[in-house]
């Protein structure tokens, strides 16, 4: 069942930077793109379009970032402050003998040294790669040998914790930069605060080759070693345009996004997209919390709220009374991805903040937002949205020979596919070309994600290719299944999946974490299976629910479907470098 769309209101219509859809998908081209982005006589350098050309433009003293600590304290950093700190950064990598080109990865929280030696990495012309600050000392490991890491920055905590122990195996790592220094440094380490401090601020960006090199982003794979996704420069130009539509970012927005640096949304819009749109970024160290987070989006007067599927329904878990404590009124735009979004959320977020969530879609090799819903066109709860103007998308077919093409009829599901040529599509796995040619068929990118489409050319996620259920002949979306269990009001979060079965193929089963103060006993079980089939039909609904206290997620808030099954199966688990929760 899918909900009725939610109306904007017309009278805000014309102050959103998408007016009208349809006359901007019509009338756009990757020139008049291109133009949003100064450059230079010898290419582009992301670090330039972020931070520096702000300065030259007269922007300077416009705050960029605002860094809230753990502790409370505040920090304020200008256009001109980044500017001067990632220069200095630069001036750093120049010094010790790094080369354009050269790797460099970031294992750090959301501390102000990150979002400097990222801007300054890319300013200095070389390859930035984060890592999520969580990861154990194999993952960490695994991704830099595979990156042929030259210098690593990370805390001296982390450093000692995770790397230390095996950092001299690592031939390629020459350079360890450390932050927050309390000890004696330890062996071939430096102290990063102090060489910023002493380094020149003179270090003009080095303008690249458009497709040269500057981020590369690990992406799990369910089996193997870890993928790296290649972007470019020439990936900025999307990464601009697409805070602009997708975001609705305008200069001196108050921008939150709760995305950790470790996932590709905390590089393309935790820090690239809203510093080319001149917004001033709110970065918080702290954890999740309910009424943290409410306190800051009122104090901090948040405009644009961009986060993940897990933390909406961990607010609606925590009740959105909660909410009425505080002066949320500067709020114009909120956006959710990691995964699809719950139509039960984009309607809680209508009752409890007066708008709706606005789910997007994209993926680590996409490299920014592919499909959205847009301030100005009404929400169709459960709808992934509508693509970006000039992404080209369409649902595949499959034929009996193997080969694909683009269904021409509506509401059919299949593969979901882009078509080549927008600025920020990956151009490789780092060493695995083979792995990357496999992802396209003609000039189609293959997402590995099932959609459809509907007749107005909204797109619906069904699921993972690997995901889908197929029982008695229905082929079954885990995310319907799940949505519609979320409506349940003792519900928090929930997957599903296929289980074999000799008579059906498969048979669904649902893992439901329930929201405090309900008993998953035997009385709720039957109440969630007896909605589920009234929503969906015996054919449909699970034949099984278990309860859980956590569901497995990955640190960008991913429900992992694939290991509860591999889990129920006794199969091998594969890369769980990315898991954050578990139920244990």
């Amino acid at each position: 069942m899918r909900f009725p769309e939610i109306k904007k209101d017309p009278l805000l219509a014309s102050t959103h930077n998408l007016t009208s859809y349809q006359d901007t998908c019509e009338h756009f081209n990757w020139q008049t793109a291109q133009q949003r982005i100064k450059g230079g006589v010898d290419g582009l350098n992301i670090a330039f379009e972020a931070v520096d050309r702000h300065v030259e433009e007269g922007f300077g003293a416009q705050t960029a970032i605002r860094w809230l600590s753990k502790q409370g304290m505040q920090k304020d950093i200008s256009y001109a402050d980044l500017k001067d700190q990632t220069s200095r950064f630069a001036t750093i990598l120049q010094t010790l003998g790094l080369q354009p080109g050269d790797t460099i990865f970031g294992l750090c929280n959301r501390v102000p040294q990150l979002y400097i030696a990222l801007l300054g990495t890319l300013k200095f012309g070389a390859v930035f790669s984060p890592l999520f600050s969580a990861f154990g000392p194999e993952p960490i490991r695994s991704r830099m040998e595979i990156g042929e890491a030259r210098a690593l920055v990370t805390s001296e905590a982390l450093y000692r914790k995770k790397v230390k122990s095996w950092a001299n195996e690592l031939p390629s790592l020459k350079w360890v930069l450390l932050y927050n220094v309390t000890q004696p440094l330890p062996e071939n380490c430096y102290d990063l605060d102090a060489l910023l401090a002493q380094s020149s601020a003179d270090f003009p960006a080095r303008f690249c080759d458009p497709e040269q090199l500057a981020l590369l982003h690990f992406t799990s794979g369910t089996t193997g070693k870890p993928k790296g996704a290649m972007h470019v420069h020439q990936a900025v130009v999307y990464h601009s345009i697409s805070g602009f539509y997708a975001l609705d970012l305008r200069p001196g927005d108050r921008y939150w996004c709760t995305a950790d640096p470790g996932w590709v949304t905390g590089t393309s819009y935790g820090i690239i997209s809203p510093l080319c749109n001149r917004v001033t970024m709110i970065i918080d160290e702290a954890e999740f919390d309910a009424r943290h987070w409410y306190q800051l989006l009122s104090e901090q007067k948040i405009n644009i709220w961009y986060t993940a599927p897990t933390a909406i329904r961990m607010l609606m878990k925590a009740g959105g009374e909660l909410a009425d404590e505080y002066d949320l009124s500067a709020l114009r735009f909120l956006a959710s991805v990691g995964e699809p979004l719950n139509p039960e959320a984009v309607i809680w977020g209508e009752k409890v903040f007066g708008k709706p969530f606005h789910d997007n879609w994209w993926q680590s090799e996409t490299g920014g937002i592919m499909i959205a819903n847009f301030a100005t066109t009404p929400v169709r709860p459960g709808s992934m949205g509508r693509p970006l103007p000039g992404v080209e998308v369409a649902i595949m077919e499959q034929a009996a020979d193997g080969t694909k093409s683009p269904f021409k009829e509506a509401n059919r599901v299949g593969e979901l596919a882009l078509k080549q040529g927008w600025p920020s599509m990956f151009r490789g796995y780092l060493h695995e070309n083979e792995r990357y040619q496999k992802c396209f068929v003609d000039n189609w990118y293959l997402t590995g994600d099932l959609a459809c489409c509907d007749a107005d050319g909204f797109y619906w996620f069904v699921g993972r290719a690997d995901d889908v259920i197929k029982s008695s002949g229905h082929l079954i979306g885990p995310f319907e299944v799940e949505s519609v269990l979320m409506e349940q009001p003792a519900v928090a979060e929930v997957a599903v999946i296929g289980l074999p079965d000799e008579v059906a193929g498969e048979i669904v089963k649902a893992f439901v974490a329930l929201k405090p103060g309900y008993d998953g006993d035997e009385a709720l079980r039957k109440i969630l299976l007896g909605h589920a089939r009234k929503r969906l039909g015996p054919a449909v609904a699970p034949r099984e629910i278990v309860f859980r206290q956590n569901l497995p997620k990955t640190r960008s808030g991913k429900i992992m479907r694939r290991l509860l099954k591999a889990r129920e199966l006794g199969l091998p688990e594969g890369d769980i470098s990315t898991l954050e929760s578990d139920e244990a």
